[in-house]
């Protein structure tokens, strides 16, 4: 699949659905997310609607087939204190069967891109990891820590043995990808509308 074949575009609560089902299988068979039950389709609806409030919610849709959604990458408040309010907190999630064919970086990259133009300086990931005691687990690899590094995120804090999932305990990694030269003062921001 190329650039050619996807587009990418803002969801909306109309997408829940769509959206639901791309992450129910993270929840369901993965560590990646420490979620235990997916959500509802209704709770997605509440979770699209309430990020739209303030920062982008993305989606990449099939070109031929615009109601075949492919995955969705959106940003969140990284911390609720206000001289956080110039970073974010980032989440990427594709179909399984999308997978390894550019949509996450296709996500990643519109998504930095609205996000330096609403003045955000600094964008993070919470990654679950193996422990560094553990080299093999069915539930999780270290290909979301490599994607990010590829996109120039850098691992900046490791928390170790804080999640528990399938009677196992995982460490949660924190990369961090600077998008701005933090200028004094700072930028205005500009939130989503």
């Amino acid at each position: 699949m190329s650039e050619k074949d996807f587009l990418i575009r803002t969801a909306t609560p109309d997408d829940a659905a769509a959206l639901a089902a791309i992450y129910r299988p993270y929840v369901e068979g993965t560590a990646i997310t420490f979620e235990y039950e997916a959500p509802t389709e209704e709770e997605f609806k509440s979770r699209i609607a309430h990020t739209l409030e303030r920062y982008p919610y993305l989606v990449a849709q099939e070109k031929d087939d615009p109601a075949r959604l492919l995955g969705y990458a959106y940003a969140g408040v990284y911390h609720g204190r206000a001289a956080y309010s110039w970073s974010v907190e980032t989440s990427i999630y594709v179909a399984q069967t999308e997978r390894g064919r550019g949509l996450g970086k296709a996500l990643h990259h519109e998504l930095e891109k609205e996000l330096k133009a609403m003045g955000i300086q600094n964008m993070y990931a919470c990654i679950t990891a193996l422990p560094e005691d553990r080299a093999d687990d069915p539930y999780l690899t270290d290909a979301s820590i490599r994607f990010h590094e590829k996109l120039g995120y850098e691992l900046c804090a490791r928390f170790r043995k804080c999640g528990y999932k399938f009677s196992k305990w995982y460490d949660v990694v924190w990369m961090e990808h600077m998008l701005g030269k933090h200028p004094t003062p700072a930028p205005e921001l500009s939130w989503m509308e």
